[in-house]
């Protein structure tokens, strides 16, 4: 129980929100405040783990492929910069389709990781750009949660938590 993870949101926290959804590898635009944040999380003994809803999936705007293929551009340089992400969860679904436990607001993707893991929940923490990343970490038990305003460097926060 004594690893720590840093829960983070991927759209306005790593890569670049665009105030509707991204559905193509071309709109995927990593942040570069957010890989030296991350640097600094991992330097601090931080696991990154992302925490993501893609309700674009459910609407039919893209698909897993296409996410996976994002994913895979921001794992990719990531691992270059030597930043490794232990997880990334994400959730297919939106609440106007189809209601589901693992949509943030609700823990459930936290919630798995922090099991699968063997996290303790109060040496860990989120970084969200909405209320509901927030709500979600609280569901969990991960009380250590921040709002930043999208696409916000948020380089203070990665220096004040232990």
């Amino acid at each position: 129980m004594d690893r720590k993870l840093a829960f983070l949101d991927r759209d306005g926290v790593l890569n670049r929100e665009l105030g509707n959804y991204v559905c193509k590898k071309e709109d995927f635009i990593l942040l570069d405040h957010a890989i030296k944040n991350c640097k600094i999380l991992v330097q601090k003994g931080y696991e990154l783990v992302m925490i993501t809803n893609q309700g674009g999936i459910a609407k039919q705007m893209y698909t897993e492929a296409d996410l996976k293929e994002m994913h895979q551009i921001l794992l990719d340089e990531y691992a270059i910069q030597g930043i490794p992400f232990l997880a990334t969860y994400y959730c297919p679904h939106h609440s106007i389709i189809e209601n589901c436990l693992c949509r943030k607001p609700k823990g459930l993707m936290i919630e798995r990781a922090l099991a699968k893991y063997n996290a303790n929940p109060n040496q860990c923490f989120l970084i969200g750009d909405n209320q509901r990343d927030v709500q979600a970490a609280h569901a969990a038990g991960v009380m250590n949660a921040f709002e930043i305003q999208s696409n916000d460097d948020w380089e203070a926060i990665a220096h004040s938590v232990d």
